[in-house]
C-alpha cells in the first residue's frame, strides 16, 4: 500500500525539530479505555448510580479536567468502535462494520502518524481487531474478548500466558513501560485498554464482596414494555427477564461443576472456560463467595418481577465490582505519572467503547442508538489547558479522537479524517461551526442479541432512528421524553421536525459517504430471520 503523503509530512515535521530531542516538549498522552462502561456507572456524571460511589478515582480525574456530557459513538459494538478510533472514519469506510470483520491494518491510522512524528506509541490490553497492530513501538494485546483470570496475551513474539487478574496485568504492563522502557527524550501515546467491565462480569477476588451489602438502585425503566416503539425494540434478545441466564451470566451453580446445560452449548463459554484456568486458590475463593449466595437464591424460589430484581442486583454487583478494578487502575496510572514527574505534561483521557444497559429499558448489553448505549464516557485532564471541573455540552463522537490526538501532537490532520479535533473545546473555546447533529449506523444483524440494523441522527433535542430492513422509524423529543419510552414518529405535532431530520439524515449520509444498502426486506425474510432460519 502506498504511504500516504501526510505520513511523509509527519516525517518532515520530525526532521524540523531541534537536534536536542529533549527539547520536544509536546504533551504525552495516556489513553485509558475500558469496555462497556456506562456513564451511568461513573460518579462524575451524576446519574442514578451515583449513590453507590462506583468510581472515586475516575471522579477525581474528572474534577481535574473536563467531563463531556454529550459524547457518543458511531456504532455501538466493541470491535467497530476501536476501528473508528484508530482511523477517524466511520465503519462503512474503515471496513470494520461488525464483530467478525477483519480490520485492514495497512490503512492510515492515527498511531502511525503519531509514530512518524516522533511519538512513542504503545498499546496494552484489549484491542479486538485481530491481526498484528501496526503503528506501535510496543504492544501486548488480548486475543478476541480475552479472559479475566490468567489470560493469554498476543505479542510480536507469539502468545504468552500471564497469571493474575486481567485489569491488574494490563495496568502493570503500562506502569512497567513508563518506569523502565520509555525513551525519556520523546513524547508518548500510551493506550491502557481494559477488558472490564465486559460480560461475563468476573470481578477480581478482592472485589467479589464489594457490593454484597449494597442495594443497587434500579433504573426508572427496568420494567418498560416497549409498546410505544418499533417492532425491533420488542424482538431483541437482551432482556434481563427473558435472556439473562442465571448460570451463564450470573454464575449460579457454576462453582461446583464445570458444565453448562445443553441449551447453552452454542453460547460463548468464556466464564466457564476461564474458571477452568483458575488456580486452586482462585477457585476456592470464588466458590467461597458464590456458593452461599446460590443457596439463598434457590431457597427463595423467585419468579416474575422478584426474579428480575434479583437478577438485576446480582448482575450489577458483579458489574460494579469489575468497574472497581478499572477505577483502581486509573488511580495507579495517575500516581505513577506523579512519581515520575510526568503529570504536568501528560494529557490523561478516560473513555469506554460505548455505553451499556444496566437494566435501563429492562436490558443489558449495547448496540442500540437509544441513549444508554449510544452515549459513551469521555473525561479529559490536560494540565494548564483544560479548566479543572469543567463540563462540555457540545455533540462529540469517538470519530473525533484521532483528529484530537494528532492536533495535540502538532501533526497535520489528514483531510480524509471524518472527525473534528476536540482541542478547541478542551481549551474552553466555542467554535462557531461545531456540528449540530450526530450520525449513527449499526450493522450487526442478524446476530447475537438480535438487534436490528439501524441508522439515525441526533441533534441537541431530537432523535430519528430508521430500522431500514423493517421499514420502520422512531422519533423522540429528548426534552419531553428523555427515557425514550414512546416514539412520536406518527404524531402530527412533530411532522415538520420529522421531515427536517429525514433531510438531515440524508445529508449526513452523503457527507460521510455511507452507500450501504438501506432498502427494506420482504416480510417473508423478516419472519425467517426472527425464526433464525436465515443468516445475513
Amino acid at each position: 500500500m502506498r504511504i500516504p503523503s501526510l505520513t511523509l509530512l509527519a516525517v518532515a515535521f520530525v526532521a524540523s525539530l531541534p537536534s536536542n530531542a529533549a527539547a520536544d516538549k509536546r504533551p504525552n498522552i495516556v489513553f485509558i479505555f475500558s469496555d462497556d462502561h456506562s456513564p451511568n456507572a461513573i460518579g462524575a456524571y451524576n446519574r442514578w448510580l451515583k449513590s453507590v460511589n462506583p468510581t472515586p478515582n475516575i471522579d477525581k480525574l474528572a474534577a481535574q479536567g473536563m467531563v463531556f456530557e454529550r459524547s457518543y459513538c458511531t456504532n455501538s459494538i466493541c470491535g467497530p468502535v476501536r476501528a473508528v478510533i484508530e482511523t477517524g472514519k466511520h465503519s462503512h469506510l474503515n471496513g470494520f462494520r461488525q464483530n467478525g470483520d477483519k480490520f485492514n491494518w495497512d490503512q492510515q491510522t492515527f498511531p502511525k502518524l503519531l509514530q512518524a512524528s516522533g511519538y512513542q506509541t504503545v498499546l496494552y490490553g484489549k484491542y479486538h481487531m485481530e491481526g498484528k497492530p501496526q503503528g506501535y513501538d510496543d504492544w501486548v494485546v488480548l486475543p478476541g474478548q480475552g479472559l479475566y483470570y490468567n489470560p493469554d496475551f498476543l505479542t510480536a513474539e507469539g502468545k504468552v500466558r500471564k497469571e493474575g487478574y486481567c485489569t491488574d496485568l494490563v495496568t502493570d504492563m503500562a506502569v512497567e513501560w513508563l518506569r523502565e522502557k520509555r525513551d525519556p527524550e520523546k513524547p508518548f501515546m500510551l493506550r491502557v485498554q481494559h477488558k472490564a467491565p465486559h460480560r461475563n462480569w468476573m470481578p477480581a477476588l478482592r472485589h467479589l464482596d464489594a457490593y454484597d451489602d449494597v442495594l443497587i438502585p434500579e433504573p426508572p425503566t427496568l420494567f418498560t414494555n416497549h409498546e410505544g416503539q418499533a417492532s425491533p425494540s420488542r424482538n431483541q434478545e437482551l432482556e434481563i427477564d427473558r435472556h439473562m441466564d442465571p448460570n451463564y451470566d450470573l454464575f449460579v451453580d457454576l462453582t461446583a461443576e464445570f458444565a453448562l446445560p445443553a441449551s447453552q452449548e452454542t453460547q460463548d463459554r468464556s466464564a466457564w472456560a476461564n474458571m477452568k484456568r483458575m488456580s486452586p486458590e482462585q477457585m476456592a475463593a470464588w466458590r467461597a463467595h458464590f456458593e452461599p449466595l446460590d443457596k439463598e437464591f434457590h431457597e427463595a424460589n423467585l419468579y416474575g418481577e422478584a426474579l428480575v430484581r434479583w437478577k438485576h442486583q446480582r448482575y450489577m454487583r458483579n458489574y460494579l465490582a469489575c468497574v472497581k478494578g478499572v477505577d483502581e487502575s486509573v488511580a495507579t496510572m495517575m500516581k505513577t505519572l506523579e512519581e515520575l514527574g510526568l503529570a504536568e505534561n501528560t494529557i490523561v483521557i478516560y473513555s469506554s467503547d460505548q455505553g451499556f444497559y444496566l437494566g435501563d429499558r429492562g436490558w443489558y448489553d449495547k448496540r442500540w442508538m437509544y441513549e444508554p448505549s449510544f452515549e459513551m464516557p469521555l473525561i479529559v485532564k490536560w494540565p494548564g489547558v483544560t479548566a479543572p471541573g469543567s463540563r462540555n455540552y457540545d455533540l462529540v463522537q469517538n470519530l473525533d479522537y484521532a483528529s484530537t490526538f494528532l492536533d495535540v501532537a502538532g501533526v497535520e490532520i489528514p483531510s480524509d479524517l471524518q472527525g473534528r479535533s476536540l482541542v478547541p473545546l478542551l481549551k474552553g473555546e466555542k467554535p462557531e461551526k461545531w456540528r449540530d447533529a450526530i450520525y449513527y449506523h449499526y450493522f450487526e444483524y442478524p446476530s447475537v442479541h438480535m438487534v436490528a440494523r439501524h441508522r439515525g441522527v441526533r441533534t441537541d433535542r431530537f432523535k430519528l432512528m430508521h430500522f431500514y430492513q423493517f421499514d420502520e422509524w422512531e422519533f423522540y423529543d429528548l426534552e419531553a421524553d428523555p427515557q425514550e419510552q414512546r416514539s412520536q414518529y406518527d404524531n402530527p405535532v412533530y411532522a415538520a421536525e420529522v421531515a427536517k431530520l429525514k433531510e438531515r439524515l440524508e445529508a449526513l449520509r452523503v457527507e460521510y459517504g455511507d452507500e450501504t444498502d438501506i432498502s427494506p426486506r420482504s416480510a417473508e425474510w423478516r419472519e425467517k430471520v426472527r425464526r433464525k432460519e436465515v443468516k445475513e
